[in-house]
């Protein structure tokens, strides 16, 4: 069956239309107007993004993307409380692409009156009137998205964010180069025949198992496995080398396909400290002869911020045919929404 003919029987709301056009999300990200009054990067010593899902991937993907350039310490809350450590030279980032997400608002709350520094990242919701109301800056972003499906918005904002704050170095031509790497690879992946729809042939009936580097594509990792989850509606998992070398890696030793019917997808990157490329080695030697087929996805792109957004992109399309491929609609989160009720 063609690409145009699953898009039509499974996928009704045109995500695909919104996989090629995740360049202009970017776009509209890099050239939004942020206004980020009486904040003072002098005035904190640590930042904390709170949210969860798709709104706060973005954290986890800019710890890889900026690495040792992040020299403040930088962590992801995905909670209903702040870490005691949250105080007045803390600045909290309120991620919410929906502006609802019950655990994000608290958070919100308990940030405003330990009189942290706060600045929100939404296209408005419960987040956008409570910044409004306590003249909280707040990065509005385009609506219309489904949160997974919105990372340029939320992760390129984050980074204006902390350009703007002068946290780091001007991104521009970085920038720009993923705009264009972006805008390439959505004419090769939305063609019939194309190497992400191929990655999604092979893992049909498979059970994704993902290792990525600590620290470095970790968060590559975490997006393919919650994409995995979200987009295709299969269970899959994560981990990351060096540290299920120490404890997961033993698990293959008594491997039974009849239990587990796994497939291996590593994250790969030249940038690896050299005993990491040989543990994927010699992981991958142990996990072949246990009977599975192992999936080696590496960008070939010279920067290295480049090589993560490169994956990252691809991940979501190989997720998306996976989806398409296994008869189901790419947007329907039905469990989600079941669970958002019934807290309700």
């Amino acid at each position: 069956m063609s690409i145009q003919a699953l898009v039509k029987k499974h996928d009704p709301q045109i995500q695909f239309e919104v996989l090629k056009n995740y360049h202009r999300q970017i776009e509209f990200a890099w050239t939004n107007n942020i206004d980020l009054k009486g904040i003072d990067s002098t005035k904190f010593n640590k930042i904390i993004l709170t949210g969860l899902g798709g709104s706060a991937i973005s954290g986890d993907l800019l710890q890889n993307f900026l690495g040792e350039e992040l020299s403040l310490p930088f962590t992801v809350n995905r909670n209903y409380f702040l870490p005691s450590y949250a105080d007045e030279s803390t600045l909290i980032v309120v991620s919410s692409y929906s502006g609802g997400t019950e655990e994000t608002i608290e958070v919100f709350e308990q940030a405003l009156k330990r009189r942290c520094k706060i600045i929100c990242i939404s296209t408005g919701g419960k987040v956008g009137k409570i910044a409004e109301r306590n003249k909280i800056p707040l990065v509005k972003i385009q609506p219309g998205y489904q949160p997974r499906f919105a990372l340029g918005l939320s992760f390129f904002s984050l980074l204006k964010v902390m350009q703007n704050l002068n946290i780091i170095k001007e991104q521009d031509e970085i920038v720009n180069k993923i705009i264009e790497l972006w805008i390439k690879y959505s004419s090769i992946y939305s063609k019939e025949d194309n190497p992400a729809l191929n990655y999604a042939e092979k893992l049909i009936g498979f059970i994704p198992v993902i290792y990525s580097c600590a620290d470095v594509t970790s968060a590559v990792g975490y997006r393919l496995k919650c994409q995995m989850n979200e987009n295709s509606k299969l269970h899959a998992f994560h981990n990351v080398i060096p540290e299920m070398n120490h404890n997961e890696i033993i698990g293959w030793e008594t491997f039974n396909e009849n239990r587990l019917n796994a497939i291996l997808i590593n994250i790969l990157d030249e940038k690896y400290h050299p005993q990491i490329k040989r543990r994927f080695h010699i992981t991958n030697e142990l996990v072949s002869k246990a009977g599975v087929d192992v999936i080696n996805l590496q960008s070939s792109e010279e920067n290295f911020k480049v090589r993560i957004m490169d994956l990252t992109y691809l991940a979501d399309w190989i997720t998306y045919y996976l989806a398409l491929l296994r008869g189901y609609d790419p947007s329907e989160i039905q469990y989600i929404n079941t669970l958002k009720q019934r807290l309700t």
